[in-house]
């Protein structure tokens, strides 16, 4: 199923979208949280004895509640290639800020003395149960779903300033995710998906989950050696080629721009740049 936050006149209420129809789940739970993705996981949803929602304003995180943005750096053989970097031996996993989290649609803010404000559509992984020190065949037990994770990086504060990676992928909104959970029965199989990263309707992004290294069962089993994966933590596990910074020249963005994200099966970001 493709689950999903919605607010209208200030009211945030839990979904389903079915056939391109918006359901109102709040009478089975209260929202999409960390509190309540095991229970909403397993019960029977019957579409026909909800009400279908009419508009909204806006749409929110997929899942609220959200721990931490755990994320893995250079995990596309051809995003290594083009950054001049090899992949690592294990994988590179970093952090953002849950501050840095927004929503899907919302405005991407470009920090105050920025020059190099990058893009990076990912595949994200949604936590559903708490996870610690599990077996890499055992991985999908732990997942509740998939989502769009927009990495967005300052490049210069990531890689040309003193410390980790962690200040360069921070700021306010450069963790825009969503629109769905989407459950992973409806994705099928992860490792095959298109995706895309468009800004101002030029395609700088276009790969597939093919290319990713370490693939995700294996990434969910090593992360929860380090540490416990709580229910609605997000797993965002890297990048196909086409940021703006392997671009030559290099590319970033600048305000007022639009940049438009997409992954087969799970939907679609959109967001305006501003500057602060």
């Amino acid at each position: 199923m493709k689950f999903l936050r919605i607010t209208n006149n200030n009211i945030t209420t839990p979904a389903v979208e079915v056939d391109n129809v918006i359901y109102d789940i709040s009478p089975l739970v209260t929202d999409i949280s960390n509190q309540t993705i095991e229970k909403l996981l397993s019960i029977d949803i019957d579409i026909n004895t909800l009400k279908k929602v009419e508009k909204y304003e806006r749409i929110e995180t997929p899942i609220t509640g959200i721990s931490k943005v755990i994320c893995i750096g250079l995990n596309y053989v051809d995003h290594a290639k083009e950054s001049g970097m090899k992949i690592p031996s294990e994988p590179l996993v970093f952090m953002k800020a849950i501050s840095s989290v927004t929503g899907p649609n919302d405005n991407v803010q470009i920090p105050r003395n920025s020059v190099k404000t990058d893009w990076e559509v990912e595949l994200g992984v949604v936590i559903g149960k708490r996870a610690k020190y599990i077996k890499q065949q055992d991985a999908y037990n732990y997942i509740a779903g998939y989502t769009i994770v927009n990495d967005i990086s300052e490049r210069e504060f990531q890689l040309e300033r003193e410390g980790q990676w962690v200040k360069g992928k921070s700021h306010d909104t450069f963790s825009p995710i969503g629109p769905y959970l989407v459950t992973k029965d409806e994705v099928g199989n992860e490792d095959n998906l298109s995706m895309t990263l468009s800004v101002d309707g030029k395609i700088f992004q276009n790969g597939n989950t093919n290319t990713m290294f370490f693939k995700v069962p294996f990434i969910i089993s090593y992360l929860s050696n380090f540490m416990t994966l709580m229910p609605g933590d997000i797993v965002s596990t890297g990048t196909p080629p086409g940021v703006g910074f392997g671009q030559k020249p290099e590319v970033y963005l600048k305000e007022g721009q639009t940049m438009e994200l997409t992954i087969e099966k799970l939907g679609t970001q959109r967001q305006v740049t501003i500057s602060l």
